[in-house]
């Protein structure tokens, strides 16, 4: 997910991005309240893209599920970049998210989650490198480490998470999922179903909830999640926002706070495929209610707060991709920052919207999961 702070440079990629449009077949929209929407093709040919981040010159940095990562500039991608670790692509995994160091222009640091292979099968990693080459056409990352690794491998291709980002202190979040094994969300000492957190290198930071309580992983942040793919931190307050994927209904928006349950697969608001209930219902004493969740699902991915200057109305609104659903999602936040209405937006005109992201200018980026896949610029007609 993007920078808490957008640098000056990025402020000026504004233009190379509406230079880098393809031609595509654009889309329209008018929200509610008046607003005329249209779309712009930034890049096609992608496969399956999952995530994408603006770099300082206004090129796009994707991330493919199948395990490429490439540049997309004026349109062009990049050959893929080297520097890789091995990643099992398979399922739901792949790689994953990509995040952009906030010192990005000076360290060229790269952070990504991907899913790992190891003993007992796979599990989320997050790694970082050394971004060069990219303006020669061989993109590489130099000195590849990974810095997290789920303490449980398992077999399955199903919840991995991911996202990845920066809180203000400069501290990591990485967002993990149940992988298909309900009960070790609830598992102080496993990794999955949880948010983690770590510094920049690797190592635990000494206020971390669960630091020194016996069976608990100190990276964890908070636990009883199912499978979080979207996750952002609001610029303005500095607050993680997450959204997860539920069952049949119950997918959840969550703002995870240090060392609390979010509760499944004890209680959730969607039922198991089979229709039987979940866990203890929709409450239960030691676990924390959703702000906000959705029956049916519309399975969510990609989540950013807004904070721009084209969309002045949506200001602190939640923007959510999703999958099955194949539309925007924008959650109206009143000033205390409840969500109080929802508006869903190009509803199966785009695809299956995977990442979104906020551009420097205001205007939003969405990574469509095909193959061939897309990114695409949604834009204010100045008109309204």
């Amino acid at each position: 997910m993007r920078p808490n702070l957008l640098s000056a440079a990025l402020l000026a990629a504004a233009t190379a991005l509406t230079a880098t449009a393809v031609a595509a077949q654009e889309r329209t929209a008018t929200t509610a309240d008046g607003i005329s929407l249209r779309t712009e093709t930034l890049a096609t040919g992608l496969s399956s893209p999952w995530a994408v981040e603006i770099m300082p010159d206004g090129a796009l940095l994707v991330t493919e599920r199948p395990g490429t990562m490439r540049i997309v500039r004026d349109g062009t991608l990049s050959a893929p970049v080297s520097g890789l670790p091995e990643i099992a692509a398979g399922g739901q995994g792949g790689l994953l998210d990509v995040a952009l160091a906030p010192d990005f222009a000076e360290t060229r640091e790269v952070f990504f989650t991907f899913s790992e292979p190891g003993p007992g099968g796979s599990g989320t990693a997050l790694a970082r490198g050394v971004l060069t080459g990219e303006t020669t056409g061989n993109p590489a990352l130099e000195g590849t480490e990974t810095i997290f690794s789920m303490n449980v491998k398992s077999s399955g291709g199903r919840h991995f998470g991911s996202r990845t980002g920066f809180w203000p202190d400069g501290t990591v979040y990485v967002t993990t999922g149940d992988r298909g094994e309900r009960p070790r969300a609830q598992v102080m000492g496993d990794h999955a179903g949880a948010v983690i957190r770590i510094n920049r290198d690797g190592t635990i930071p000494a206020d971390n909830p669960f630091v020194g309580q016996p069976g608990a992983a100190p990276e964890l942040w908070s636990k009883g999640h199912r499978n979080i793919q979207g996750a952002d931190i609001d610029p303005e307050t500095g607050l993680l926002w997450t959204v997860e994927h539920g069952a049949r209904g119950g997918d959840e928006i969550n703002r995870p706070e240090a060392g609390l349950n979010y509760g499944w697969p004890e209680i959730s608001y969607g039922r198991h495929y089979s229709g039987m209930r979940i866990g203890q219902g929709t409450a239960a004493p030691g676990f924390e209610q959703p702000l906000h969740y959705w029956d049916p699902s519309i399975a969510p991915s990609g989540l950013a707060v807004y904070r721009g200057e084209m969309f002045p109305e949506w200001e602190g609104d939640l923007l959510v991709g999703a999958l099955r659903a194949q539309l925007l999602s924008r959650l109206d936040r009143d000033e205390s920052g409840a969500i109080i209405g929802e508006e869903q937006l190009f509803e199966g005109d785009l695809g299956r919207i995977r990442d979104v992201e906020i551009a420097p200018d205001g205007s939003l980026l969405v990574a469509i999961d095909a193959d061939p896949g897309r990114i695409v610029r949604i834009v204010r007609d100045p008109a309204s």
